[in-house]
């Protein structure tokens, strides 16, 4: 496969994450060590606010009458479509049991986590749908306690449509914390939580190494990098469309990638004409960070055929990843690697981000090659259990002391021997280990 590039990145989306593990380690020893008292010091240092930081009944109450209707309507909609995707996603798993061989049966069961702490990013942008997405699949996977942590506003407190969210999602409790002692309030179960068996949701990058540092001690969605998207396009597609899907994702971050692979050079040469302008028209804040994201990390690339868009989207592995092409189904069938598809112009990622229903909770900087995002399967475990008559035991009984004897694993051995001197007295058994 040949790739030619007419736009190539400059900057990597961590060139300048920084060594931020030693300060992060820092907070979460001093939290974990002082509790409340610890993280409301943060709260105060890093939040400048000094309310309430698990949220009453009232507070909540009144944080909803400052919604609009419109907006509570759109909010609804959302949830309620995430909330379906959801609901058919847990009904893929069920319980099952299989007669391994005669006499011997053995059986799963999905048994959702008992407390999930779902982390809402709220400094530059009010991510009202990180709680519909991380909320909304714990409550549908079953969790029995579920946190929803955003950090507040100075002297205001979380923004009311985030607040309306997450109680309309099913969050049993609504802590006002950001950043790491947020995380580290879920995860210690400080202020009479219960201490969080997985902690989910995107956040800035010292969010993302609590996590990281957490994971082991509680399970975690994924380790998550800047946000990013590749279009993938032919001659069929439209080129101001394509033009503003890159700016809506280049919006994001200065350090989040866009790419555009297109067989079709016209397009992409009116693509990257039409780019500038449009980031202009932004507001200031995101006008700066598309501007940066645009400059350091889009790239544009120009390959011969559809199945050489396919290559480069498998190698890139992106979060999203949106076809505007002819044919689709040919890539829906061909595709392996991303976070989520997006296929044809009729839809977009921000539809996927805000409120279509599959969840933007997705894996970053090419995880998706071997994972994929949150789903109301990460809230799930599949155990697995069995039992067996005693007639069944025996080859099982006999397989395994071989094979723990080969392992030289002698304990091993003995408790299958055992089982055969008691349920078969007087039989005879070679037990013995052979190569």
């Amino acid at each position: 496969m040949s790739v030619e590039y007419l736009k190539k990145a400059n900057r990597t989306s961590t060139d300048d994450a920084g060594d931020v593990r030693a300060t992060v380690q820092a907070i979460l020893d001093e939290i974990e060590a002082g509790g409340d008292e610890a993280a409301l010091s943060y709260a105060a240092k890093f939040d400048r606010y000094g309310g309430n930081i698990v949220l009453s009944r009232d507070e909540i109450d009144a944080a909803a009458s400052q919604v609009p209707e419109k907006l509570k309507d759109d909010i609804r909609f959302a949830w309620d479509n995430i909330r379906r995707f959801a609901e058919a996603q847990k009904a893929t798993i069920v319980d099952t049991e299989v007669e391994v061989v005669p006499g011997l049966i053995a059986g799963q069961r999905a048994i959702p986590c008992n407390a999930a702490g779902c982390y809402a990013p709220g400094g530059r942008y009010s991510h009202i749908a990180s709680v519909l997405m991380t909320v909304t699949t714990a409550k549908v996977a079953g969790c029995a306690h579920i946190s929803a942590c955003s950090p507040p506003r100075p002297d205001k407190g979380i923004p009311s449509a985030i607040v309306y969210a997450a109680d309309l999602c099913g969050a049993d409790t609504i802590l006002a914390l950001g950043g790491v002692q947020g995380v580290a309030a879920m995860a210690f179960g400080l202020f009479g939580l219960p201490k969080a068996d997985i902690l989910v949701g995107p956040g800035n990058q010292f969010v993302a190494e609590a996590k990281r540092i957490l994971f082991g001690r509680v399970g975690i969605d994924m380790f998550a990098g800047p946000t990013d998207s590749l279009i993938l396009a032919d001659e069929t597609a439209d080129p101001h469309i394509v033009a503003w899907d890159l700016v809506g994702q280049a919006e994001h971050g200065y350090n989040s990638p866009v790419w555009l692979a297109t067989t079709h050079r016209p397009l992409a040469e009116e693509v990257m004409a039409l780019v500038p302008g449009y980031i202009d028209t932004l507001p200031e804040l995101n006008r700066e960070n598309a501007t940066a994201a645009w400059r350091d990390m889009a790239e544009v690339m120009i390959v011969s055929d559809r199945e050489g868009l396919a290559q480069v989207a498998d190698e890139i592995a992106p979060e999203h990843l949106h076809v505007q092409a002819a044919d689709l189904d040919w890539f829906l069938n061909r595709l392996r690697c991303y976070g989520s598809l997006f296929l044809g112009e009729e839809t977009t990622v921000a539809f996927g981000d805000k409120s279509s229903g599959p969840n933007h909770v997705l894996p970053t900087s090419g995880a998706a090659r071997y994972t994929g995002g949150l789903s109301v399967h990460k809230y799930m475990k599949l155990v697995t259990w069995q039992r067996a008559t005693r007639e069944a035991s025996k080859p099982i009984a006999e397989a395994t002391a071989r094979i723990s004897r080969l392992e030289g694993m002698e304990g091993h051995a003995r408790t299958a021997d055992i089982r055969l001197e008691k349920y078969f007295p007087g039989e005879t058994f070679d037990l013995t280990a052979t190569e």
